[in-house]
């Protein structure tokens, strides 16, 4: 039985995450922030018979993220008629061998797919320490940050990134660190979902004219140690071979894959 959730079901959601707290960052992230009563936030919840959860889907805007620990327990057909009652193009993400199982039915728009790499680190040992003048952002950096990543080629858009962004540093579940030369912004890396355990790396960019030079990775090197600092994990998704070289470098390692579709 599927059935929306409410803040009541809010410890028994949150057992059932934990079971796999990297995997799930952005749910135990969001719901943290943003709870159960936003406008733009919904989750709902399949339940076995004896009131315990075994699937859980979240609506963030409109990007969905599915989940359960069994394959066998994700109620498909539910989830996607849920999917399919926004209007708007969805974005659809979450562990590979969950979110392919979304894949090909009809009426769902989920757009092109792209599996990636997850990763994850658990000991700051191998960041490092950066030799630049790395900058913390502020609302007023916001603009800049979104003409750094319009500027990269690798980078989707998203038509509510102004708004996503504005709303992770509002409610504290996202920061950027960038570094800047002739007051223009040409590299930067950001948090996303951060919540009381962990942290996804997301946004890592540099200009197309000032790559090579180590920018990227010293801003990593300076968001890594304070986020880790923080007693948080970083996790992160990669597709590109030379960028999963820099993280390992860095101290993650692969635990999975996963599946985004835009």
């Amino acid at each position: 039985m599927v059935k929306k959730l409410v803040q009541s079901d809010n410890d028994r959601v949150m057992e059932f995450l934990k079971q796999e707290p990297s995997i799930n960052l952005f749910i135990i992230g969001d719901i943290e922030a943003f709870g159960f009563d936003a406008d733009f936030q919904e989750l709902w919840g399949e339940f076995h018979e004896t009131g315990e959860i075994k699937a859980v889907l979240l609506r963030f805007h409109n990007s969905f993220i599915p989940y359960s620990l069994n394959e066998s327990d994700l109620p498909v057909t539910e989830f996607a008629d849920i999917m399919k009652s926004f209007s708007e193009k969805i974005f659809l993400s979450g562990k590979s061998s969950l979110v392919e199982r979304f894949e090909g039915i009809e009426g769902l728009n989920i757009g092109p797919k792209q599996v990636t790499y997850f990763a994850e680190c658990i000991s700051e040992d191998s960041i490092g320490v950066s030799p630049f003048d790395i900058k913390v952002a502020t609302m007023e950096d916001v603009d800049k940050i979104l003409e750094l990543r319009r500027s990269i080629e690798e980078f989707i858009p998203n038509p509510n990134a102004r708004k996503i962004l504005v709303e992770s540093m509002e409610s504290r579940t996202g920061r950027t660190y960038f570094i800047e030369q002739d007051g223009k912004m040409v590299a930067s890396a950001s948090t996303a979902a951060e919540n009381s355990m962990s942290a996804m790396i997301v946004g890592v960019c540099s200009h197309k004219e000032f790559r090579r030079k180590g920018l990227a990775t010293a801003v990593m090197q300076k968001l890594f140690k304070d986020v880790m600092d923080e007693g948080k994990i970083l996790c992160l998704f990669y597709d590109n071979p030379d960028a999963g070289r820099i993280y390992k470098r860095l101290g993650f390692k692969d635990i999975g894959k996963w599946t985004m579709h835009r």
